[in-house]
């Protein structure tokens, strides 16, 4: 018998052994995007903070000669090829949640089609990556960098959350009332944290940590757009805080109070690393910190947004 006429039933008897229903291991997978989209902002923060930017001169190769970092490198070459190899792990986690999902794919086209928006993203965030690198570290490309970065924490999140069945069609949990002004409001909170994440971007290449010594700048006044930066995240805070209120003042249970208080925590978190880094020089590690709150900031405005959009209105 053919190899060609092997392989039906070779592809049967794999497919068989794949899940028919949404099972721990997708969840775990779906966990597992989030929580590598949310390192490897981490890491990325990493090559950018310790100057590691040109770490790998090249792309794609480490080096003309080499496509992995060489001891001669020194610190800088392991911290930017490391940043480099975290994007093959996550190719390889959105690859077997796509294979999971497999027999899933059309009674699960939400699950389906996030993974697959997950792991078409990666290889793009790579040639992003590349053209940083051979731009020699242009502050809008590194920012679009970042940004993509951010968007696939937002969809991450969203995968979680189909996987887990809090939100979405195949919800398997009954949400609590929302008073009609929820669901505006913790849409309008997602919002202005996608656009204090954007205007972070654009103080960040005004700062001082290029990723190299030699890189440019935007050129932008780096004070002005810190200040215009805060305007959305006072915004967060008033809608946050708002949100509260609606929880405590209607006595609301559920995962909708669990986000509301998250997000609460990681909005204060943020506003105190801010104005901590903005009143003592910027330092590396606070504006680490501060890039690992964004992520978690965008998660969790994802998750309250999503599940006030969900939930039943009074």
């Amino acid at each position: 018998m053919s190899t060609a006429s092997r392989l039906p039933k070779t592809v049967q008897r794999l497919t068989s052994k794949l899940p028919t229903e949404v099972n721990k291991a997708v969840r775990r997978l779906a966990l597992l995007s989030l929580i590598g989209q949310t390192v490897l902002v981490v890491t990325g923060g990493a090559v950018r903070l310790t100057a590691s930017g040109l770490g790998c001169p090249t792309w794609p190769r480490c080096t003309s000669d080499s496509l992995v970092n060489t001891p001669e490198m020194g610190i800088h070459g392991f911290i930017e090829f490391g940043n480099r190899l975290l994007t093959f792990a996550l190719a390889a986690v959105a690859a077997m949640m796509l294979v999971y999902l497999w027999n899933l794919r059309k009674e699960r086209r939400d699950l389906f089609m996030l993974a697959l928006g997950l792991l078409a993203s990666i290889p793009a965030q790579a040639v992003i990556g590349g053209i940083t690198v051979l731009s020699g570290l242009n502050p809008w490309v590194v920012g679009l960098h970042f940004l993509v970065s951010m968007a696939l924490v937002v969809f991450a999140t969203l995968l979680v959350n189909r996987a887990y069945g809090r939100t979405g069609r195949f919800m398997n949990r009954t949400l609590p009332d929302l008073p009609r002004l929820a669901r505006p409001v913790m849409l309008a909170v997602a919002v202005f944290s996608a656009l204090s994440v954007m205007l972070g971007v654009v103080v960040t290449g005004a700062g001082p940590h290029a990723g190299d010594a030699d890189a440019p700048r935007n050129d932008l006044d780096w004070d002005l757009f810190s200040h215009i930066h805060a305007v959305p995240a006072y915004l967060i805070t008033a809608g946050t805080l708002f949100a509260v209120y609606l929880v405590i003042r209607h006595k609301i249970g559920g995962p909708f109070r669990s986000a509301s208080y998250l997000l609460l925590g990681v909005t204060l978190l943020q506003a105190v690393i801010g104005f901590t880094q903005y009143y003592n020089g910027i330092p590396a590690l606070l504006v680490g910190a501060h890039m690992f709150g964004a992520a978690v900031l965008m998660s969790a405005a994802t998750n309250a947004a999503d599940l006030a959009k969900h939930s039943p209105a009074n």
